[in-house]
């Protein structure tokens, strides 16, 4: 906990040293301003350990709306842009009304990409984007609304219903990626050739390989260079296109409503408002975490700060082609590795995000990986995602009978449409829409079966159960 020093106190609550000096204010390590020297690079880890997850969203959601790669690099382009908003807001914030102040990420959320794929599945093409935004500016909304009343329902989210929606958000995606290593358009004559899943298995064991010998920053960023490799690997063989280059401008802010009017579909916003609850919980747990790494409170008031960024951020985004926001964890397990405490190292990061959505041709770069190789990292990545749901699992009582049930349920009923795809072709749209996507039913069946096992007829104070998530 932080302690104020003899002196004047700087808002955020210094901290005093034993090495200094008792007439000097010692500023605490989140509020510290490192040197260029230190800055730079520290801000750089945490853009490397970030990059893959704020692109990959508009990566899927682009490949399942058929965006050419002009759309595809805006859309790419109006991530990176938000990205670096939500994270500056986060980080530097308005004292009193939004950012929780802390080294804390926000970014384009991975949750969101199934519901939303389930969406663009109902929708007619040039209609799809513009009912994801629709939903998307909703869920922002209700993130807003609900905010400063969460802390009440955090009950609901206990690590045992958040276990299950990280772990099914890994599971239901993970055909994304196999879609990618076999080239990624099913409707083309070569979809499923050696010739691709082979550059997707060798970028999948560069990344192993450099996970398995490389040190420090090079192992961080095993997926980025596994990528690199990959492509690099791809271009002798005729399966790298740089023609996109010439076309892509070198500078451009995101247009407003580039890909249509947002539309409003009850069934799309439910689904999302689902997620978002999800998100909340998630953004919530990392403010408690990062929160304890640097030894500073994350109180109430801190928390309803943060969630506003995640809701300013939903709402706002659409509006230039953005997706849901949230908390990016694997950037409170850089703070925990380096010790590098200081929120301006993030606000940098956030900037340089920012910067990087300004110049579509960076997004073209991004956007020219060949799809088998986006197959052979999207295993891991996605991969990865189920396993932190699977981690959160062990620390959520299993060896409770009904906690049991409660999750085999909830990971059956969310794995029916990865199983079963046509399982509810004979349902209503609405619940198509809903249904159709892992993540909102598990989540459903979670919170309902949480609900059932673990609070209706129960007395007493419900279980804290959020800082073991």
């Amino acid at each position: 906990m932080a302690v104020p020093a003899k002196g004047p106190a700087e808002a955020e609550g210094p901290c005093s040293t034993p090495s200094e000096s008792s007439t000097a204010t010692q500023v605490h390590p989140v509020d510290e301003k490192l040197q260029p020297s230190r800055l730079a690079p520290a801000a750089l880890q945490h853009i490397a350990a970030m990059y893959a997850g704020v692109v990959t969203p508009p990566l899927i959601i682009g490949q399942a709306v058929h965006l050419d790669t002009a759309g595809q690099t805006r859309l790419i382009a109006a991530s990176l842009l938000i990205a670096g908003v939500a994270t500056l807001l986060q980080t530097l914030g308005v004292k009193g009304f939004v950012g929780n102040r802390l080294p804390f990420v926000n970014a384009a959320s991975s949750a969101g990409i199934a519901p939303m794929l389930a969406i663009a599945e109902t929708n007619a093409k040039g209609d799809q984007l513009p009912a994801i935004y629709g939903a998307v500016m909703v869920a922002g909304v209700f993130c807003l609304a609900i905010g400063p009343f969460f802390g009440r329902l955090l009950r609901f989210f206990p690590p045992l219903v958040t276990g299950v929606v990280i772990t099914l958000i890994g599971v239901t995606l993970m055909p994304v990626p196999v879609g990618w290593a076999q080239g990624g358009d099913k409707t083309a004559a070569d979809y499923g050739d050696m010739r691709y899943l082979a550059l997707a298995a060798f970028t999948l064991v560069v990344i192993l390989l450099i996970q398995r010998f490389g040190k420090g920053f090079v192992k961080q960023v095993a997926l980025l260079f596994g990528m690199l490799i990959g492509t690099l690997a791809a271009i002798p063989f005729g399966m790298a296109d740089f023609s996109s280059l010439k076309s892509a401008p070198v500078a451009a802010l995101p247009t407003p409503f580039a890909f249509g009017a947002p539309e409003f579909q009850p069934a799309a916003i439910i689904s999302l408002c689902l997620v978002m609850l999800v998100l909340m919980t998630e953004s919530s747990a990392g403010m408690l975490a990062i929160g304890e790494i640097c030894e500073r409170e994350c109180d109430g008031k801190t928390i309803t700060r943060g969630l506003r960024t995640d809701g300013i951020a939903t709402f706002l985004g659409p509006i230039f082609g953005g997706l849901p926001t949230s908390a990016f964890a694997q950037n409170v397990g850089v703070v925990s590795l380096t010790k590098v405490r200081s929120r301006y190292v993030v606000a940098v990061a956030g900037g340089t995000l920012l910067i990087l959505g300004i110049f579509p041709m960076l997004g073209a770069v991004v956007s020219l990986v060949p799809m088998p190789v986006l197959g052979g990292a999207g295993i891991v990545l996605f991969g990865s995602i189920a396993v932190s749901g699977i981690r959160t699992l062990s620390e959520a009582g299993l060896d409770d009978s009904s906690n049991i049930i409660l999750v085999a349920v909830s990971l059956g009923a969310g794995i029916i449409p990865l199983a079963a795809p046509s399982f509810y072709a004979d349902f209503p749209a609405w619940a198509q829409t809903v249904l159709g996507s892992g993540i909102s039913a598990g989540a459903l069946v979670a919170v309902s079966l949480n609900l059932f096992f673990h609070h209706l007829g129960t007395r007493g104070a419900p279980a804290a159960a959020l800082k073991s998530s």
